[in-house]
């Protein structure tokens, strides 16, 4: 059964945007219904960064507007893509000669709205230019790259390209550093228990008690590795040693690891994964900078994590440091 603190579920998005928007009045507001900015706008002559997603993920997306980070996000209804008109909206909103970046995560329902988007865009003379997170790699590192799901090293990228952007870089510069930096990227979840959907009470997926999924994704999508629980070690040495493969991280490199929690991981738990993740790392002579072991991108009640890994160069490394005042990703 469904236990949740919310009212009428048909004002779910409203009202958690609301809230947001009411705890951190300093740094962010709705405008036009579902798109948050910042409170205080970027100069006109830097470039724009702007995401879409649905609701439901908190904080991701609408948690990383902010100096340094987003300058919009356009949200949708719980696990639900805003729609292009929405996002058209706002890449005109934020349309300047520098220029325009939207990220967007690969799922289908997100696509199809930045495809809208950006269609009306060209349509209209906007100077925007688009990066697609791809970052799963649960079906394998052959799967060609529209297979793969867009997971939480979305807001590594949206870091790293947020701070290029904060720094006066030119859109060509970012979206160089930016598709580098993107390609480094790998994600891999795990989960031991599913979600249910917060308006209709619905499991999302199922998983026996006895085991746990590896490559489970955002919305209970099967990943195909069920197996027997393992112990915080194992799980993170058998995560990690893929995503390294993946990354085609290897001695001499530099990499910035997060564990991102589902839902209904303790922290508690991140922090061991995170120790032996990085132990495997750095016996494999691999640098691994400042992480995250933290909530970015959750599925409500899912207990679980996802594993990410970003090869870094040392312009990555300096930009995933770099000052922030998003809400949920606070760096001076």
């Amino acid at each position: 059964m469904m236990k949740k603190f919310i009212n009428d579920p048909a004002n779910l998005t409203v009202e958690l945007l609301d809230g947001l928007q009411q705890c951190y009045c300093d740094k962010i507001k709705i405008v036009n219904e579902r798109i948050i900015v910042r409170v205080t706008p970027k100069a006109e002559d830097k470039v724009a960064i702007v995401t879409l997603g649905g609701t439901g993920h908190e904080p991701a997306l609408q948690g990383f507007v902010g100096e340094g980070m987003l300058d919009a996000a356009v949200a949708g209804d719980i696990f639900a893509a805003p729609g292009g008109e929405k996002v058209f909206e706002a890449l005109e909103m934020f349309n300047r000669p520098a220029g325009v970046i939207l990220v967007t995560l690969n799922h289908n329902g997100d696509r199809m709205s930045a495809n809208k988007a950006l269609r009306k865009a060209q349509k209209a003379g906007l100077n925007v230019q688009e990066i697609v997170v791809h970052d799963d790699i649960a079906q394998g590192v052959a799967t060609p790259e529209d297979d793969k799901r867009g997971l939480g090293g979305s807001i590594a990228l949206i870091k790293v390209i947020g701070a290029a952007a904060e720094e006066g870089k030119s859109i060509d510069e970012i979206m160089e550093l930016g598709n580098k930096f993107n390609a480094g990227i790998s994600t891999l979840s795990v989960a031991l228990k599913v979600a249910t959907h917060p308006q209709n009470g619905g499991d999302i997926g199922s998983i026996d008690d006895d085991k746990m999924e590896v490559g489970m994704g955002q919305h209970g999508e099967g990943g195909g590795g069920i197996m027997p629980v393992k112990s915080a070690d194992e799980t993170a040495e058998l995560m990690v040693t893929r995503l390294m493969a993946a990354s085609d991280v290897k001695a001499g490199d530099k990499a910035f690891l997060v564990i991102n929690g589902s839902g209904a991981t303790t922290l508690m738990e991140m922090l061991v994964v995170y120790r032996k993740a990085k132990q495997v790392l750095e016996a494999a002579g691999v640098t691994v900078v400042p992480g995250k072991c933290t909530e970015l991108l959750t599925v409500q009640e899912m207990a679980g994590f996802q594993m990410i890994l970003c090869k870094c160069c040392d312009t990555c490394a300096k930009y995933l440091a770099a000052p922030s005042d998003a809400p949920y990703w606070v760096t001076k």
